[in-house]
């Protein structure tokens, strides 16, 4: 435990630790993105647990093939294959960027408690409503289902 804190008052008081760590977390996504970009989820899908377990598809099911096509600057094809995600997707980016260069910056948090619990509670709310749209097997519903809306756009 003693280790932890002196790691924790290491990164509060060094600018540089926490420009190293977040340059590191940075290589790590760039690199993520790499891979995705020439990693076609058709030919090795990554397999959804949730879906596995229950035949059901999850909020997340078609994010790992509409982030590959967002990659490839084909936002239509990722929307049909996880819609809420693709609408959702820039506002974490932005949270993710902020939050990145406050911490970096000042080694604080001052982004969080801009953020209203009633807009984090509407979010998780909508998340969970598309989850159980999405697999309710009758049209309209079935365009939530990933590759839904691909199949009718064609």
């Amino acid at each position: 435990m003693e280790n932890i804190n002196i790691i924790r008052k290491m990164f509060r008081e060094s600018v540089r630790m926490r420009i190293a760590l977040t340059a590191g977390i940075c290589a790590v996504l760039a690199a993520g993105a790499l891979f995705l970009y020439f990693h076609s989820p058709f030919q090795h899908p990554i397999p959804c647990v949730f879906y596995l377990m229950t035949g059901l598809y999850c909020p997340g099911c078609g994010a790992g093939r509409a982030c590959y096509f967002i990659l490839h600057g084909e936002f239509l094809k990722a929307f049909g294959y996880n819609p809420l995600m693709v609408i959702v997707l820039p506002f974490i980016g932005l949270y993710i960027v902020a939050r990145g260069i406050d911490w970096t910056v000042t080694g604080g948090n001052h982004v969080d408690g801009k953020i209203s619990a009633k807009f984090l509670l509407t979010v998780l709310v909508v998340i969970l409503i598309y989850g159980v749209l999405r697999n309710i097997p009758a049209f309209p519903f079935t365009l939530l289902a990933p590759g839904g809306i691909t199949a009718v756009l064609g």
